[in-house]
């Protein structure tokens, strides 16, 4: 037998009455129906959790220490109840959307454009550096919409029966210290860059593959490869210690330079990942729609710290 709150109440009474026949008649059982159910009880805790005598019942250690966390647990989950139905009686009906996304900006802008299209709609965010995993909780209804990004036209994660729709498409960026020497040109080339070192953050899909390959069209294998959070990438790029790798919305930093690539050797495509059969067509639409428009806020802003032209084909 499995213990269940029920009996954890049952356990409690019986110390509050001090007797099973005062506690059969609380609860409204006979009382040899009540005393085989706390033999059941004791058996699946593995000893007695009372001692019977002449003036009745008193706790063993061993029921002492099931009542001192029944006292803590019984409280909590009646907590939880109440609190749950005050939630639902309050917003009857109220819609709700599980946001998931990876870094940048681009999450943060959404949730606020939500709250402003659909102010009685409780949007929650879930961050993660795994695509396949936003992708996973996509799948199994723990999220209902995934911001994440793939390589130009790399296949997106999951199944194929998730719903993948284009955001924007941008060149990937360079990211320079100020004082870099390419930090004036308008589009360096990335063959201008092969002696560098490289920072970019952390994913499981296939950005540094391709990365290496567009620099392997251009004839040189990066020297080095710092694979780090976003202010590590940061203050490396800072510093001097690398050139890094960015998105076109990143946003304007000091003492960072961000320069579209020559010929956009790597693009970046933004994607809005649904399960159609999860997803309400005008939801999906809406939802989507502020995704573009938080993409051309965050777009705007980063190019008023830099010159960056959109990819041809931005969404």
């Amino acid at each position: 037998m499995e213990l269940e709150l029920r009996h954890l109440r049952t356990v409690r009474t019986i110390a509050d009455a001090g007797s099973l026949t005062r506690a059969a008649t609380v609860l409204g059982l006979a009382q040899p129906a009540l005393s085989a159910q706390l033999r059941r009880i004791e058996r699946a805790l593995g000893g007695e959790l009372f001692e019977r005598g002449r003036h009745g019942v008193r706790a063993t250690a061993l029921g002492e220490l099931v009542l001192e966390r029944a006292r803590l647990v019984l409280p909590a989950v009646s907590g939880l109840q109440q609190e749950a139905i005050r939630f639902a009686a309050a917003r009857p009906g109220r819609e709700r959307l599980r946001l998931g996304g990876t870094h940048g900006p681009l999450l943060g802008a959404l949730v606020d454009r939500l709250a402003g299209a659909l102010p009685d709609t409780a949007v929650t965010t879930r961050a993660s550096w795994s695509e396949g995993e936003l992708a996973a909780d996509l799948d199994q209804g723990r999220l209902d919409f995934a911001l994440l990004g793939t390589c130009g036209s790399a296949p997106p994660p999951g199944p194929a029966h998730l719903e993948w729709r284009e955001i924007a498409l941008d060149p990937v960026c360079a990211m320079l210290p100020d004082g870099h020497p390419l930090a004036g040109a308008a589009e360096p080339e990335l063959t201008a860059l092969a002696d560098e070192a490289w920072a970019c953050v952390p994913g499981d899909g296939c950005f540094a593959d391709c990365f290496g390959a567009a620099c392997a069209r251009a004839g040189f294998t990066p020297r080095r490869m710092y694979e780090t959070d976003t202010a590590s990438c940061v203050h490396l790029v800072q510093v001097g210690r690398a050139v890094g790798l960015c998105r076109a919305t990143f946003p304007p930093t000091p003492g960072i330079t961000v320069r579209p690539l020559a010929g956009a050797p790597l693009l970046w495509r933004h994607l809005l990942g649904l399960h159609p059969a999860a997803q309400h067509p005008d939801t999906a639409g809406l939802v989507l729609a502020q995704a573009r428009a938080a993409h051309a806020d965050t777009a705007r802003t980063a190019a008023a710290g830099a010159s960056i032209t959109p990819a041809p084909g931005v969404g």
